[in-house]
């Protein structure tokens, strides 16, 4: 019998308990020594405590009181929150902590593990581990490291297609388990949780959202890897072995306080790394470590986490004893990716941080011998004056290690030489996560090392980045050919772009001034207006239903002064915002002076722009804060900013998630491009939101001729962005293949009656799962194309499809990877034209007259519960509160023990009716309880009888009968706001209305109509 104990326990533990060296003893957790309601073994930290800490072996009974402490410091969570008590504990383990135990009173350093040599370390794997705090819990796979449990694992069945690893990690971060929140004591001293299936693995911090799970693998893993155990137990093996992990405690788990909105306050987080991290910063500081080669070439894939990269190898070099205290300099290329990385490494608490403010500083630094981590940028070197006669520059010494982001081109110049001469000894590490180009193959020169394959010393592709999750795919739309300009200009410009990287500034502006004749026509008034008048329908009938954001990129700072002003008056200018560089004088000084941009634009070139959008622009150019503050805005899904219109600022080292298309109508190519396009790519996952792909809208034709525009080894850049229309050509096939899940159902039969035919070709929870799979490719291609006149021949199969789809989907976190929550659009589309999600009369009517169930044949009561089932399944799947989510999985149950033969038709429905009883009292007790049916009808007959006292009660009774049925089968959710939905209920209301002679009063049709549109 295949189960989650019989393969992913043992499979795992089994591994572990194999490994080469070090490896881990198994007790089961029945075996364990300790209570139910204890989170450590008492026993072995003790043992550890007393072992590797002398003055604590003399004395065993300190031993007591440091455990007495740590208890103490897992009580903190209730107050401080879990992630806070996490990283007190974390101090901790790092040795961080001192009390009075040593010779008359002196503090000494207490060791908890030792990371030097763990073999000394007691390492345990335990199964099914009991613990009862609030409420009660059983582990399915725990590692204890000297009695603490650092390491989490749940672990589910792999015999059902749609759970996946997603399911385990529900159990940590929400559902009826919900560890994190209701056993949150046992996860202070937290590593890591882990979860599978059997097919897939993925690991996560404390309070991780699902987007900040991943996979580990190796980098040299380059295609693709094949769900199964052998996956499974090779992740195992490769984080969870004692030296992995040992190291990710020591010198990778990190805690930062993220800002998610302008308004809201600093949200504590930690942070693990994904395994390309891992591996590259180990490389550099074991390469630093051996003194040769002195160089490495790191080439990880934009959007994969190259800042967080440098801040782990930082801290390991900085907390490297052999080093004798070593200069680290972090060195950037633009002011903006400056300020990421300062956020970066500022968020994270690093110490001996020094951010250089000025080419003079960084020269002094240089030669004043500065210890710590220093953070510049490239440009800063170019006061530096090279002395060819001075072979030590500015300092010989070795222990500086200089490590570049994004290196390319402006390391190749005058400025990388001053670089190299002022620090003639010292390592240097490039990171770049663009592919190295034809013309750029200096970047090899400077960085590889001819002793790495392929002269990278570590690289992430982006192929990888997307099979595991850690980026999104981009995809692209060209747009409006009639807005094209000549595709000879553009390439002129290309050719400008590509010389302009080897020449001085003076060359470069005249350069520019041959480059006119695309300016013109890109910035072409009319053309302008037709652009921004495209981009604002295209942003609200794509991006706003989907609550992202975008970005708008225009040819010069011109051009970004009109594109505010034409979408400021079609968007709001609340939800528009430029940044870019303006001359910082004041726009008209005491002598009269103009400002030479503002003179440019506003007298000049007569463009639509106010002195105080001027004057705001300026002064966001100017200080770093506002900026960020502008950004925390973007960020924030609460915040009316929507779009932010640039030029070449935030072009790079721009990380805002929320952005989810870029409008393209500026000539860029290469690393610019690529950098340009993954402002796209980056996870952003909301409770309302989760963004599956990035989208560039291209006014330019950029992308038709991708390999013009990045020159590049073609296999370098196969499938890095893919058209829209290729989701086109995928998409008429997909109806059909959905399709064939339900041979000879008719598809006209509306309502329940409809919906329960389809169901019956779903007969097991198996074929269900393979129908999702086939719906959640349909369902992508046509939120990717939406809304789009292409899809007006698929649109009645997809509703219908749609409906079935909802209909059966499991309530709550089941096989949530595959049973994904349908779009915005989709949700809309389904609304307009059925409704599943109120519990209809026949509940109200059983719930009353229990009885009558027995009356009902074998056949009717499957019929009833069929239909019941669909009626909850839609309240339930309304609501994320734990009651309703429990109620969920009971609904699961009963369906899986009906299906199994275990119980029969009359126990399903006596089962759901005694959930639907729970769900109306949940409503109550949550105060969510709606308007049911019945009580409409009551409300209607009391109107009718106040309205027509005459009329005898049974004809009341047919007419407030026939009309609740009618218009729960024509209203749809938010018809009153719609343009058909009063319509269509109105013409409903009198064609029966005058079915009972009753059409033409006027009075009656106003009150019923009017307590219609309240209340249903």
């Amino acid at each position: 019998m295949f189960n989650e104990k019989s393969v992913t326990e043992d499979g795992i533990i089994d591994r572990l308990k194999s490994l080469d060296g070090v490896k881990w003893t198994y007790c089961h957790g029945d075996s364990l020594p300790k209570k139910s309601q204890d989170i450590f073994v008492d026993e072995w930290l003790k043992e550890a405590l007393c072992s590797l800490n002398p003055d604590l072996k003399n004395q065993p009974d300190y031993a007591d009181e440091v455990i007495y402490k740590l208890r103490g410091l897992v009580l903190e969570a209730k107050h401080t929150g879990l992630v806070k008590a996490n990283e007190n504990f974390h101090e901790w383990l790092m040795a961080e902590k001192t009390l009075p135990f040593g010779e008359n009173g002196d503090h000494i350093t207490i060791n908890l593990i030792d990371f030097d040599n763990i073999e000394n370390n007691h390492f345990v794997i335990s199964r099914q581990v009991h613990y009862q705090a609030a409420t009660e819990a059983y582990f399915d796979i725990v590692l204890y490291i000297n009695g603490m449990p650092l390491v989490v694992g749940e672990v589910k069945t792999a015999t059902r297609p749609s759970v996946t690893w997603q399911d385990g990690a529900a159990d940590f971060m929400g559902g009826t388990k919900h560890y994190w929140q209701n056993v949150q004591p046992f996860f202070v001293p937290n590593l890591l949780c882990f979860a599978s299936e059997g097919k897939t693995f993925a690991y996560g911090a404390v309070n991780a959202r699902v987007k900040d799970w991943g996979p580990w693998h190796r980098t040299e893993q380059r295609g693709d890897i094949l769900p199964g155990l052998n996956a499974v137990l090779d992740s195992a093996e490769g984080l969870l072995n004692p030296q992995t992990l040992l190291q990710l405690l020591e010198s990778f788990a990190l805690f930062s306080s993220l800002k998610t909105g302008k308004d809201t306050p600093p949200k504590r987080i930690k942070i693990l790394p994904r395994y390309p991290q891992f591996e590259a910063a180990k490389q550099v500081v074991e390469r630093v470590k051996q003194g040769y080669p002195k160089k490495g070439l790191i080439w990880h894939f934009q959007g994969s986490g190259k800042s967080l990269l440098m801040l782990y190898a930082a801290k390991m070099l900085r907390s490297d004893n052999g080093l004798n205290n070593p200069t680290v300099l972090i060195v950037v290329d633009r002011r903006d990716l400056d300020s990421q990385i300062n956020e970066t490494f500022g968020g994270a608490d690093v110490k001996n941080l020094v951010q250089v403010k000025s080419c003079k500083k960084l020269g002094e630094y240089i030669e004043q011998d500065k210890r710590g981590i220093l953070i510049t940028t490239i440009f800063k070197f170019q006061d530096i004056k090279v002395d060819e006669s001075q072979a030590d520059g500015l300092n010989a010494r070795e222990n500086i290690v200089v490590l570049v982001d994004e290196a390319h081109r402006t390391q190749e110049g005058d400025l990388g030489e001053k670089m190299r001469w002022a620090l003639p000894n010292a390592h240097f590490y490039g990171l770049t996560g663009t592919p190295i180009s034809g013309i750029d193959r200096n970047t090899f020169k400077l960085f590889g090392a001819d002793e790495d394959p392929g002269r990278y010393m570590n690289r992430y592709s982006y192929k990888q980045s997307i099979r595991d999750g850690a980026t999104n795919p981009v995809k692209f739309e060209p747009r409006l050919a009639e807005l094209r300009v000549d595709q000879d200009a553009i390439n002129e410009e290309f050719e400008r772009i590509a010389q302009e990287n080897n020449l001085s500034e003076d060359e470069k502006a005249t350069l520019s001034k041959r480059a006119g004749k695309l300016a013109v026509m890109l910035k072409a008034p009319k053309r302008m207006k037709a652009v921004s008048k495209d981009i604002a329908k295209h942003f609200k009938q794509h991006v706003l239903p989907k609550k992202m954001k975008g970005m708008v990129v225009v040819y010069d700072r011109e051009a970004c002064v009109t594109m505010y002003h034409l979408l400021g008056k079609r968007l709001g200018f609340d939800a528009v915002e430029v940044v870019m560089n303006v001359d910082p004088a004041p726009r008209i000084d005491k002598e009269g002076k103009k400002n030479k941009d503002w003179l440019k634009w506003h007298d000049e070139l007569e463009l639509a722009i106010k002195a105080e959008d001027f004057e705001r622009w300026q002064t966001l150019d100017a200080d770093d804060q506002l900026q960020k503050d502008l950004i925390e805005r973007y960020k924030d899904p609460k915040q009316p900013l929507q779009l932010i219109i640039v030029t070449s600022k935030l072009l790079t080292g721009f990380d805002a998630p929320i952005c989810y298309c870029m409008y393209l109508d500026k000539p860029l190519r290469d690393h610019t491009l690529l950098q340009a396009m993954c402002r796209t790519n980056r996870l952003y996952e909301t409770n309302e939101v989760h963004k599956g792909m990035g989208l560039i809208i291209d006014y330019l034709g950029v992308f038709e001729n991708l390999r013009t525009a990045l020159a590049y080894n073609p296999e370098e850049i196969d499938g890095v962005v893919e058209g829209i229309e290729a989701f086109k050509e995928l998409l008429p096939a997909q109806p059909d293949k959905c399709l064939t899940f339900f041979p000879d159902v008719d598809r006209s039969v509306e309502g329940f009656e409809g919906i329960m035919a389809a169901q019956d070709c779903l007969p097991s929870n198996e074929k269900r799962d393979e129908f999702a799979a086939c719906f959640g490719v349909l369902a992508k291609l046509w939120s990717a194309i939406s809304p789009d006149p292409f899809l007006t021949p698929y649109r009645q199969d997809y509703q219908w499809l749609a409906q079935v789809y909802e209909s059966v989907r499991p309530v709550g976190q089941t096989g949530a990877l595959v049973w994904a929550a349908l779009g915005p659009e989709t949700v809309k589309m389904i609304h307009e034209h059925t409704d599943i999600k109120r519990i209809r009369r026949d509940i109200d009517e059983l719930v009353m007259d229990e009885h009558a169930l027995f009356t009902l044949t074998p056949q009717e009561q499957e019929q009833r519960a069929k239909r019941l089932e669909i009626d909850l399944m839609g309240r339930l799947r309304g609501h994320d509160e734990p009651k309703f989510v429990e109620l969920g999985e009971r609904l699961e149950k009963l369906r899986r023990d009906y299906e199994a033969g275990v119980i029969k038709a009359l126990d399903w429905l006596k089962g759901l009716l005694d959930t639907a009883r729970d769900a109306v009292q949940a409503e109550r007790d949550t105060g969510e309880q709606v308007v049911t049916e019945e009580d409409n009808k009551q409300a209607l007959t009391k109107l009718f009888l106040e309205t027509r006292p005459d009329s005898t009660p049974k004809v009341i009774g047919d007419v407030v009968e026939a009309i609740d049925d009618i218009v729960i089968a024509t209203r749809f959710d938010g018809w009153q706001a719609s343009e058909s939905g009063p319509r269509l209920v109105q013409r409903a209301l009198m064609v029966t209305l005058a079915k009972f002679g009753l059409g033409k009063d006027k009075e009656l049709f106003d009150k019923a109509y009017a307590y219609i549109e309240k209340h249903y």
